[in-house]
């Protein structure tokens, strides 16, 4: 998957998650992208987080931060 997409498909995760009551969304977003995605997906927004993560929001970024930590 090109990195757009996936940077794309992470955003609108974490528009969603920003929506809701939750006070940890950034942990809803992370169990959401561990529960949803399949490991070669994570091992390449683990990748994109390590060359800076260009295009995520700081939501989807936080949880791919805490995904990307919980797995490695």
């Amino acid at each position: 998957m090109s990195p757009e997409k996936m940077t794309r498909m992470a955003n609108q995760i974490a528009t969603f998650f920003e929506s809701q009551p939750d006070a940890d969304k950034a942990a809803r977003v992370a169990a959401h992208l561990k529960e949803f995605w399949e490991p070669r997906m994570l091992e390449q927004l683990a990748d994109h987080l390590k060359a800076g993560g260009e295009g995520l929001s700081p939501l989807a970024l936080e949880g791919a931060q805490q995904v990307t930590s919980a797995t490695a």
